[in-house]
């Protein structure tokens, strides 16, 4: 009874500590300090205090009151049935009812006291004491009722607990119907009450262990102490019946109590250098780790924050480097591709003779730590060149951060991709409401611009010509918007370059322009003659416009098969771009020549990228201006997929 009064007031105030974060802690801990009331009132009777043993044992009403309580505030929620509800508010009243019972019981006979086996007193309810148990056993059925019916209600961890609780409260109302055999005149020893102390261990663990980590951790070292100390038991024992055969009748005499307490003793004294013993050996085995979860949760949201993968390459080298003491080089890979590595971004940010010797120092020799996050068939992996020389405490720091650069690796790709992927989405969606904005604005302007040309008919020749010619290039401006804007569906087909480009030319007016064509004869390529067929004429009307009026003015086009693609050049020899166009070339309306739309390069590249190409503005082949074209060339088992692609 004392071990039970124990655990019960020191379970009782740690869960009224914690009731300040779960306020349903609050009636448990109640509960809890009414079995410490109930057990000092046992124990007050073993010593001849009746009067105060007597009272506290009769307050056994307010006990179930508690657990009452507390059940209906753990279980009863707004979805609950209405009498549970209704029961709710009135927990008030049970409180004033159990103390009114309790109150009687103290004013009139209740209670008498008895010899039961070796106790010389033991209480024994009657008269007015049927009253209390009464109560005591209707509040306690009512506290099951409201746990039965939370338990058909609630799903997941806290049914759980209800099951538990419920299992744990079936244990102590076994163990207390031991207290009441003497009332019953059956003259047995309650041994049921020699399990009361692990009562209310086990009934709090049930409430909260799915709530609460540390109950779980703290249960589980009590586990292990109390398997600990059973094999203590039984390992003493075993021992003073083998040393005694040996022939060791010393310690064969020593008394067992004696053997136990002293094994106790070094069995706690083991648990408590249990800890700084294991950090000692791991700073042995690990020298140098400083591992923690601080510096794990440190790592792992620097790496997050990483916005591109130079960004993450060089977070990665300024995180792992600060516990290596010394400098590590980090690349990032995809597919034999480099992504980003730490030292593009070291140089960039160094300046002067800093650059330069850190520019050196990378051409002169290779650093001694490289750290390489790579991605082969869509799984990252990592690696660490030298990884050999470092000490087992610092090798097993740099798999922990390997694991979480390759999942932030992981997270980057696939947040890149996502990014891309919505940005395509409006980028279609834009060119869809563009193009039919185009089409409406183009249906909108030709019907003025034709009667403004039927008009015209009645002038002298002279303004009729300057009004045709701007109607011309107004009708010209209003096809490459439509063309610009619209969907392109591509039809593939084999074309023989040479011949396309050997009748492009002779439709132009070169004057005095000098065109020369360096295309092998035979040379095929699938594309869409009438796309690819724009494309020249957008490109060589461009040249033509700058060069006509050069007295040397020459056009140069060449064409070689390279690998799997076809690699058309444009040069002309006229005025250089300057370097600030060079920058929005391709974008729509940007132009330098006279009267021009502004859309023929970006409908160049529209058209290069529908048939999976580049094209760039080179300065680099000994002309001035260069355009340098590339398109695959695709066989004719993929004709149909490209196509539907490009439809689609």
């Amino acid at each position: 009874m004392a071990v039970t009064g124990f655990c019960a007031l020191w379970t009782a105030i740690w869960l009224w500590w914690h009731a300040r974060f779960q306020p349903v802690l609050s009636p448990l801990a109640g509960f809890c300090l009414m079995l410490t009331l109930w057990s000092a009132g046992h124990l007050a009777l073993l010593v001849d205090f009746r009067v105060l043993g007597k009272a506290l044992v009769l307050s056994n009403p307010l006990m179930p009151a508690f657990y009452l309580h507390f059940a209906l505030q753990f279980v009863v929620t707004t979805q609950s049935k209405n009498w549970l509800l209704q029961l709710k508010k009135l927990s008030p009243m049970l409180f004033f009812g159990a103390l009114i019972v309790t109150l009687i019981s103290w004013s009139n006979p209740s209670a008498s006291l008895t010899s039961v086996g070796q106790l010389p007193q033991f209480f024994v309810f009657e008269r007015w004491g049927w009253l209390n148990l009464a109560c005591t056993v209707l509040l306690g059925i009512v506290a099951h009722l409201v746990l039965w019916q939370g338990f058909l209600q609630h799903h997941g961890n806290k049914r759980r607990s209800i099951a538990a609780i419920a299992m744990t409260a079936g244990l102590g109302l076994l163990l207390a119907t031991s207290f009441v055999f003497p009332s019953f005149s059956l003259n047995w020893f309650p041994y049921p009450m020699l399990l009361l102390p692990g009562y209310v261990v086990l009934l709090v663990y049930s409430v909260v262990r799915y709530q609460m980590l540390a109950v779980n951790a703290f249960a589980s070292r009590a586990l292990l102490v109390l398997a600990m100390g059973l094999l203590l038991l039984l390992l003493m024992g075993l021992i003073s019946v083998v040393f005694g055969q040996l022939g060791m009748p010393a310690l064969t005499a020593v008394p067992g109590w004696q053997l136990w307490l002293y094994s106790s003793l070094l069995l706690l004294l083991a648990a408590a250098s249990y800890r700084p013993v294991s950090r000692l050996a791991e700073r042995l085995i690990y020298p140098g780790v400083q591992l923690s979860e601080q510096m794990v949760s440190h790592w792992l949201s620097d790496l997050q924050q990483a916005q591109d993968w130079q960004q993450l390459a060089h977070t990665a080298s300024q995180l792992i480097s600060k516990p290596l003491k010394q400098p590590l080089l980090v690349e990032i890979h995809s597919d034999g591709v480099l992504l980003a590595t730490s030292a593009v971004l070291a140089t960039q940010t160094a300046t002067g003779p800093t650059a330069d010797a850190i520019t050196t120092a990378a051409n002169d020799r290779a650093p001694q730590f490289v750290f390489c996050c790579r991605e082969q068939q869509q799984q990252w992996q990592f690696s660490l060149q030298g990884q050999a020389d470092l000490p087992p405490g610092l090798r097993l720091l740099t798999e922990v951060f390997g694991s979480l650069l390759v999942s932030s690796c992981t997270n980057l790709h696939r947040a890149l991709a996502l990014a891309s992927a919505e940005k395509q989405r409006l980028s279609q969606q834009h060119l869809v409401e563009l193009g039919a904005l185009a089409a409406a604005m183009a249906h909108e302007l030709r019907n003025p611009l034709n009667i403004i040309s039927m008009a015209s008919a009645g002038v002298d020749a002279e303004l009729r010509g300057h009004i045709q010619s701007q109607l011309k290039r107004a009708d010209r401006l209003i096809a490459d918007m439509l063309v610009y804007a619209g969907r392109l569906h591509l039809q593939l087909q084999a074309i023989d370059l040479h011949t396309l480009l050997q009748s492009l030319s002779s439709q132009f007016d070169w004057q005095q322009v000098k065109i020369e064509l360096q295309v092998p004869a035979g040379l095929q390529l699938n594309a869409d003659p009438h796309r690819l067929q724009q494309v020249f004429i957008n490109l060589l009307d461009n040249a033509l416009a700058f060069v006509r009026n050069q007295p040397d003015g020459a056009v140069l086009i060449s064409a070689e098969l390279t690998g799997s693609e076809v690699v058309i050049r444009l040069h002309n020899n006229g005025p250089a771009l300057d370097d600030a166009l060079t920058q929005t070339l391709f974008r729509p309306f940007v132009s330098k020549r006279a009267g021009g739309s502004g859309l023929g390069l970006a409908i160049v590249q529209r058209i290069i990228d529908a048939h999976q190409g580049q094209i760039r503005h080179r300065t680099d082949l000994g002309w001035p201006v260069s355009f340098e074209i590339r398109l695959p060339q695709l066989t004719d088992a993929t004709n149909n997929t490209r196509l539907q692609e490009t439809q689609q």
